[in-house]
């Protein structure tokens, strides 16, 4: 790791009204020791990189220009919030980035007056920073509000939604479109910026008002072929007749690491701002940092590295990534029907069809940030006759709900999902955390819902998947490595609605769903070593329940206790809802549900997690303990 890096002026910026007094030609300067400060923070904690450096001119700029916090700053998803944070009072935790007790790695309201809207899933901040700029004119106030948001973000439809509303009521709200990916129009050097600059003053503009207001005293024919002559001028030399059919005034491209053509830009629009503005900025992501900067990904997001050779720590794996078992897994049972096809919404290497997509490009779909669609268009396939298998997050599925209930579940569609992160994700906090998939996807009629325990289990579901034609089907598995299990040459198609017995007993009931199987096995080593018998079973199935197995476990047994890493209402209710309707509690059997903690978790180590959950070993232990009135350290009957 390096030393701290040498900060001069960075050190004199505590708040960004310390920002203010540095005079503008050293701006410049303070940018590379913020590139150099945040690049340094990451390589100690890891984190998301390659967003961070790619705006970090942009946020000197932005608070340099605004008066924040009043002037309210929102960041869309996040990742590139860590500059902001060192000039918003931070600097000094900046090395405790996603840690327990540290830094959120996405902006949260409980942290910073800086931080007016929390972020972690795209293309929120336009509707946000609307809601407040409405709310600010409803009480009379004049603060500005700027919505930063990434190419990739403008591609999800609530983005254009919330343009669309702001347009139409001709909101005084600033947009920056932070373009790092697409180059929807590269800025072309000093011509560009002085447009961006001549079309976002006051003079240009006024002359623009005074020749609408004329060409409404002409007859309306010529009205229109004036607005278009206008509009295809100024979109000949500038670009944005799109955002400008929104109801946006379009200024750029510019060059986002070049103060010299943000700093005028920024303060015309801070002063002249009527309506709803659009600036486009072009930037680089990973600017700055030779490793980032040659990165595919330009180091989106990464562990622990080495600043001078950018490489990354990684602890040794003694088994292979869910993530990566899923796509091998997908790309086998491929090969042997031409009708799978794969779609993922803008994360193909973190759901690992990458890998599915260099086996098969074809039958390959990246949608974008675009989740409601996915699941549209993955309903669309399937009526097709084809096989499509949807691999989203389980968290970034929520934004997909309604089209899975109404245009997959009604239809009874036969689309797979693929849940990936299913539970706790450790660094990434509450908003990237797993719980309420299983909640979620039982609740619908026809839902097959399964959970695989290990990475062997993780080949059979997907196997099954494939196979299964009678309507919806989803599997769900964790971030990170499996358990290192031996793996099946190919998956084995299960049942649907059977779960398996791995241990009998004949006093304790352990019943698993999902990967807390492994901390069940151990727990029943413990009970068993104190006296306790005790089976362990494994669902697999939350829905269709496995109502024969759950029945003989609750006639055979004293005491009962569901496990799983999810949220209260997920599989856990719907055995407690069997159970009460068969009349199987009515005899006296003891039942608990484990479940994760009702809580938004912050970020913290995931065994820390899984622990203070009491879903770990222990956790399951000291349950059935309570349950029977024992302790630990009962002897054998």
């Amino acid at each position: 790791m390096s030393d701290h890096p040498q900060t001069p002026l960075l050190d004199t910026v505590n708040v960004p009204a310390d920002l203010k007094r540095i005079p503008e030609d050293k701006l410049p300067q303070l940018a590379s020791e913020l590139r150099s400060e945040m690049i340094d923070a990451v390589s100690r904690t890891g984190g998301h990189l390659g967003a961070g450096l790619g705006v970090v001119e942009l946020t000197v700029a932005l608070h340099y220009v605004f008066d924040t916090p009043d002037d309210r700053l929102i960041w869309d998803v996040g990742h590139q919030a860590y500059p902001h944070k060192i000039l918003t009072g931070r600097r000094d935790r900046i090395r405790t980035l996603r840690q327990e007790g540290g830094l959120s790695g996405f902006t949260k309201r409980a942290e910073s007056p800086y931080d007016p809207f929390g972020a972690a899933h795209s293309s929120t901040s336009i509707s946000a920073g609307l809601g407040m700029a409405v709310a600010r004119d409803l009480k009379g106030a004049k603060n500005n509000v700027i919505a930063v948001i990434g190419d990739g973000a403008m591609s999800a439809g609530m983005a254009f939604e919330a343009m669309n509303n702001a347009g139409a009521i001709d909101a005084r709200l600033v947009v920056i479109l932070n373009d790092n990916d697409m180059s929807i129009a590269p800025p072309t050097g000093a011509m560009s910026a002085y447009l961006a600059r001549l079309v976002s003053g006051k003079t240009y503009r006024s002359l623009r008002e005074n020749a609408k207001q004329l060409a409404r005293k002409l007859p309306k024919f010529l009205q229109e072929k004036g607005r278009r002559a206008e509009e295809f001028a100024r979109g000949f030399w500038t670009g944005g007749t799109l955002f400008e059919e929104l109801g946006f005034y379009y200024v750029g491209p510019i060059d986002g690491h070049n103060l010299e053509h943000l700093l005028p830009v920024l303060k015309n629009v801070r002063d002249n701002s009527e309506g709803p503005v659009l600036i486009h900025v072009v930037t680089q992501k990973g600017k700055g940092y030779a490793p980032a900067e040659a990165a595919a990904d330009k180091y989106h997001g990464v562990n622990k590295f080495d600043v001078i050779t950018g490489t990354q720590a990684s602890a040794p794996a003694n088994a292979p990534s869910y993530t990566k078992v899923f796509a091998e897994s997908l790309v086998q049972e491929a090969e042997h029907d031409d009708r799978i096809v794969a779609i993922t919404a803008a994360m193909p290497s973190g759901t690992g069809l990458d890998i599915f997509g260099k086996a098969f490009p074809e039958r390959t779909f990246d949608v974008g940030i675009a989740e409601q669609h996915a699941v549209t268009f993955a309903a669309g396939l399937a009526t097709e006759g084809l096989k499509p298998f949807c691999a989203i997050y389980s968290t970034f599925l929520q934004r997909g709900y309604d089209q899975l209930v109404h245009d997959v579940a009604i239809q009874g569609l036969p689309v797979r999902f693929a849940i990936d992160r299913a539970g706790y994700v450790g660094a990434d906090g509450p908003t990237h955390c797993g719980a309420f998939d299983t909640a979620y996807l039982t609740c619908l009629p026809g839902m097959v819902v399964m959970a695989a325990a290990d990475e062997a289990e993780l080949r059979h579901m997907v196997r099954t998947a494939a196979e299964y034609d009678a309507g919806p089907i989803s599997f769900r598995y964790p971030r990170g490595n499996g358990v290192g299990v031996d793996m099946p040459e190919r998956g084995e198609v299960l049942p649907i609605g059977k779960g398996r017995v791995l241990r009998e007993g004949s006093k304790i009931a352990l019943l698993s769903f999902g990967t807390r199987l492994a901390d069940c096995m151990l727990a029943a080593e413990e009970l068993a070593a104190a006296g306790l018998s005790t089976t362990v079973a494994d669902a697999r199935f939350a829905k269709p329940l496995d109502e024969e197995l759950i029945a003989r476990l609750a006639a055979e047994h004293e005491v009962l206790v569901t496990v799983e890493e999810g949220s209260v209402g997920g599989f856990g209710s719907q055995v407690l809802h069997y159970l009460s309707g068969a009349g199987l509690l009515d005899h006296g059997l003891k039942v608990r549900a484990l479940v994760l903690t009702d809580a938004y978790t912050d970020q913290a180590k995931p065994e820390k997690m899984i622990a203070d959950a009491g879903l770990d070993t222990a956790g399951i232990v000291r349950t059935v303990h309570a349950a029977l009135g024992t302790t630990a350290r009962a002897v054998r009957a």
